[in-house]
């Protein structure tokens, strides 16, 4: 049996121990953080707010766009496919479309490379699909990473929905206008729902610089593409338009959301017992009769063997 090399195991220890290390300093900033939030509640509110007043140009990210933006060919710098899909995710800066196409280009130059490098040189064969498996995995990697992203934001943003428009349907009701009650809400929700409070908190920021009411909550929908929401702002623009009570429509549209989670619930509880007939088909029951009729196969078989003797 060959010896391990000393450097393989000094390099393997250091691995462990910067990978410990950096979990350490996540979970105690992670808990540094809860500690703040409990302490000042207003802290997150106010990073809420110097998120939606930063100037994009002195960010980190604006810089490297545009670096990157004078060096990539202009068919990818000008690829507005994903942009909507972007926004979905949560990666609403002008500079996430051109990063996110510099991401594709390296992840399908990066992924064959590495899969040659890391795939058995004595066989042609696996060789030819490690490096085919990794470019597919790079061409369709971000991609569906990109998706899983808006799908999992667009999924906190629908259960957050109903708690955001009891806030609302309070704040109406104690006589506050809708923006300072929609502003009220997304500074509440700033530290369970950020995702909702941030779009919400977009809505007011473009009320304030001019932008139409029904203009603003359109862009709601838009950039969460949320079904919920989409409903509810048709409902709310038509209530504005037509002058009726805005209270009573967000206290519908919540019960009519509730009611539809409850009801999606029970779908899914109902379609358990048949999704689990496959899984116990092909792996319990086996088991439970090779466990039930092992022992009286085997003493069957020995009595026939006994016999024949």
């Amino acid at each position: 049996m060959a010896e391990i090399p000393l450097t393989l195991i000094f390099l393997v220890l250091t691995v462990i121990v910067a990978v410990s290390t950096m979990v350490y300093v996540a979970i105690a900033e992670r808990e540094r953080k809860e500690t703040l939030q409990r302490v000042s509640p207003d802290l997150e509110a106010s990073r809420l707010a110097e998120r939606l007043l930063l100037n994009e140009d002195a960010t980190a990210s604006s810089r490297l766009a545009s670096w990157l933006r004078d060096r990539m060919p202009e068919s990818f710098v000008s690829d507005t496919s994903n942009v909507h899909k972007l926004v979905h995710a949560g990666f609403d800066g002008a500079a996430a479309p051109v990063i996110f196409s510099a991401v594709r280009i390296a992840s399908a130059l990066l992924m064959p490379v590495l899969s040659f490098v890391a795939a058995p040189r004595d066989n042609p064969v696996w060789l030819a699909v490690s490096v085919v498996m990794g470019l597919v995995v790079g061409v369709a990697g971000p991609q569906a990473v990109l998706d899983r992203l808006a799908a999992q934001r667009q999924e906190r943003i629908r259960r957050s929905v109903p708690d955001a428009l009891d806030l609302l349907v309070v704040c109406v009701e104690a006589g506050v206008s809708l923006d300072a009650a929609i502003l009220r809400v997304a500074r509440d929700l700033s530290n369970v729902r950020p995702e909702l409070a941030l779009e919400f908190a977009q809505v007011v920021r473009r009320v304030n610089a001019g932008m139409p009411r029904d203009r603003a909550l359109l862009s709601l929908s838009q950039r969460t593409g949320v079904d919920e929401l989409r409903t509810l702002v048709a409902s709310m623009i038509q209530t504005e338009r037509l002058g009726t009570s805005i209270a009573r429509v967000l206290r519908v549209n919540s019960e009519s959301l509730r009611l539809r989670r409850r009801q999606k619930a029970e779908k899914r509880a109902a379609e358990a017992a048949l999704k689990m007939i496959f899984p116990l088909a092909l792996f319990l029951l086996p088991a439970l009769l090779a466990v039930i009729l092992g022992p009286a196969a085997i003493t069957v078989i020995g009595q026939l063997g006994s016999l024949s003797q």
